[in-house]
């Protein structure tokens, strides 16, 4: 079964729309290490149009261009990308193809299938229905200390909550926080009845 990881740029107060707003100053070596991570071990992409559409106007160019992050762009180009969109797409960059069909019973075959992990990069609806359904392993969150305050939120109003479990966590130079999660079972009901015990008595 094909591990599937998922990873975002989020502000503090929970903000992942247009990180290129607000994230750069906080790019380093530590950050390019694990966001260059989640690719090695992965040879599918999966991505939504609107993230499509920025990554295949930018990196394409940067291959070309022979610069210092051609290496990373020709990465890029060499992964199967798979995109996930409602209407028609037509490509240009290559190894790109769309989603076909329903994208939980899509993605469910990909899982089963033959081949190396599939990560999802940016792509906040995808995650979303991925994490919904299920299908999601880890979710790997880039967390930097500033509070955007406006711009969509990673989760978004539900009935259900999202039980996660912490795998590991890492503090950058920049402040930045590498917090890895899985999904998990359901925390047992308690009350704060069960929470006074645990309650630090200050010393006499």
């Amino acid at each position: 079964m094909r591990k599937i990881t998922a990873g975002l740029f989020i502000s503090l107060d929970g903000v992942v729309e247009a990180p290129d707003q607000w994230h750069f100053p906080y790019f380093d070596d530590e950050m390019g290490a694990a966001v260059g991570a989640m690719f090695d071990t992965a040879d599918t992409v999966l991505l939504g149009r609107k993230t499509y559409d920025s990554f295949a106007g930018a990196w394409p160019e940067r291959e070309a261009a022979g610069g210092e992050d051609a290496g990373f762009a020709k990465a890029l180009g060499d992964v199967r990308k798979i995109v996930v969109s409602r209407r028609q797409l037509a490509f240009t960059w290559r190894n790109s193809e769309q989603l076909d069909g329903d994208l939980v019973a899509a993605v469910t075959a990909l899982k089963s299938g033959p081949g190396a992990d599939i990560t999802v990069s940016g792509s906040i609806s995808v995650v979303r229905r991925l994490l919904a359904a299920g299908l999601l392993d880890e979710l790997h969150l880039l967390v930097h200390p500033i509070a955007v305050r406006t711009g969509m939120r990673l989760f978004d109003e539900g009935e259900t909550s999202i039980p996660l479990r912490l795998i590991s966590s890492e503090a950058f130079r920049t402040g930045v926080l590498h917090l890895v999660y899985a999904p998990t079972e359901s925390p047992a009901d308690a009350t704060y009845a069960d929470a006074k015990a645990h309650i630090a008595r200050p010393e006499q």
